[in-house]
């Protein structure tokens, strides 16, 4: 079964492209946030490194991600990894 996938594709300074998946979104106190992963087509590759961005709107139907300091980002992925964020992602498909 193939699933369609959040690409979302970043470049450096340097003009090097990088493929980022975008795994979840999350909303938290009033801002949207995204956890994003290297995008790679092999999915058994094990562990996982992620990071999370802040999901800007600009302009219509389009959207900037903006690195976040590490401090949020922790409190953030506490947030992601937590119970209560499983029961709401839980309802949200259910609606579905």
């Amino acid at each position: 079964m193939d699933e369609e996938r959040d690409l979302v594709v970043f470049e450096d300074d340097a003009g090097n492209e990088l493929t980022m998946e975008v795994l979840d979104y999350l909303c938290y106190e009033g801002k949207e946030y995204a956890l994003l992963t290297e995008y790679v087509e092999d999915d058994d590759e094990g562990e996982i490194e992620v990071m999370i961005m802040e999901v800007v709107p600009v302009g219509d139907d389009q959207e900037e991600f903006v690195p976040i300091d590490d401090d949020l980002a922790e409190k953030i992925m506490a947030v992601f990894e937590s119970d209560e964020f499983d029961d709401v992602y839980e309802d949200d498909e259910d609606e579905e």
